[in-house]
């Protein structure tokens, strides 16, 4: 037996248990971790919360990002041996089991190489939010050398990415901040500028900073203003959204069109193992050279999930503003 943290029903996050489950066993190219760190995601607490994405094995331990110990390697697996650190994500998403559990079992496909000197906690908060970054800038808006790329949110999960990747490929980067402190840990991780959007106006500050206008607008806001981004937009300029499924927002397609821009909107779970993978080489090498730095706000024990969920929800979906980084938990 091992302890997890799942539910038998969706609902609040009251209805995470945390108790004995089975220890899973490696099966067929699957590799048995010792789970060490894992991650909360909104994801998670969308799924928790009962949206109907697919359907959920019951009981269904939630989580999608890990770091851990090869405890033991199914018959089919060739990648790593028992002993080998790993870290990975995409558990808990098309119904796979997910993570927060002592042991989890995950084909090797999804798993990767921890860097010798990277502790658990830091590459488990990398995980999803780094790939989700990495394929956004990379795979889709295809970010070049001295361009200029305006995020939303530069200090949030997947913005810190933004930010810190988008410096290392040697872009110009803007980003908002929603007080002066939050301005100064964007600064810090590598923007060049951040704008309080709470005391400035953001499409003038924009305007200032690169008069032709982005040529990437990354938005994860769940209710974006076409009308505002695509003015932003240099000629060309590419739009990449992550955020607000159930958004139907009006959108100029004229000027939109006229200035000859694109749209791209992506879930990093329906890229490819491949494709992840090579996000995963990137990042192991940017962990492992000091240039991808984590934002963890907060560490707990496994036990307290529940907490974890209400207080990525409180940020998430109330703006309570009382995280700054990720939600790590250790078993």
């Amino acid at each position: 037996m091992m302890k997890a943290a799942y539910i038998q029903e969706t609902g609040s996050p009251d209805k995470i248990i945390y108790g004995d489950l089975p220890r899973p066993q490696a099966q067929g190219s699957e590799v048995l971790v010792k789970v060490g760190a894992v991650a909360v995601n909104p994801i998670d607490t969308y799924l928790r919360g009962g949206a109907n994405y697919w359907e959920l094995p019951l009981p269904f331990v939630i989580g999608c990002d890990l770091a851990g110990t090869v405890a033991e390697v199914g018959p089919g697996a060739k990648r790593f041996k028992v002993g080998d650190r790993v870290w990975g994500s995409n558990q808990g998403l098309l119904g796979r089991q997910g993570t927060f559990a002592e042991f989890a079992a995950v084909d090797e496909t999804w798993l990767y190489p921890t860097p010798d000197d990277v502790i658990d906690e830091t590459v488990a908060a990398t995980a999803l939010v780094g790939i989700t970054a990495h394929l956004g800038l990379f795979a889709h808006a295809r970010l070049e050398p001295g361009e200029t790329i305006f995020v939303h949110g530069g200090t949030g999960g997947v913005g810190s990415m933004v930010v810190q990747m988008a410096k290392i490929a040697g872009a110009r980067v803007i980003t908002t901040g929603g007080s002066d402190e939050k301005c100064a840990e964007a600064l810090a991780l590598g923007a060049d500028a951040c704008v309080n959007y709470k005391t400035q106006k953001v499409a003038e500050e924009v305007k200032q900073f690169a008069p032709q206008g982005v040529n990437v607008f990354w938005e994860t806001l769940r209710e974006p203003n076409f009308d505002d981004i695509v003015a932003m937009l240099a000629e060309r300029g590419r739009i990449v959204m992550m955020a607000g499924r159930d958004a139907r927002p009006p959108f100029p397609v004229g000027p939109f069109y006229v200035k000859g821009c694109s749209l791209f909107g992506f879930v990093m779970f329906k890229a490819s193992p491949i494709e992840q993978r090579h996000c995963a080489d990137d990042i192991n090498l940017w962990l492992a050279t000091k240039k991808l730095k984590a934002r963890i706000g907060k560490v707990l024990p496994l036990s307290q999930a529940a907490d974890a969920h209400r207080l990525q929800e409180d940020n998430t979906l109330h703006k309570a503003g009382t995280l700054a980084g990720k939600i790590v938990l250790t078993p």
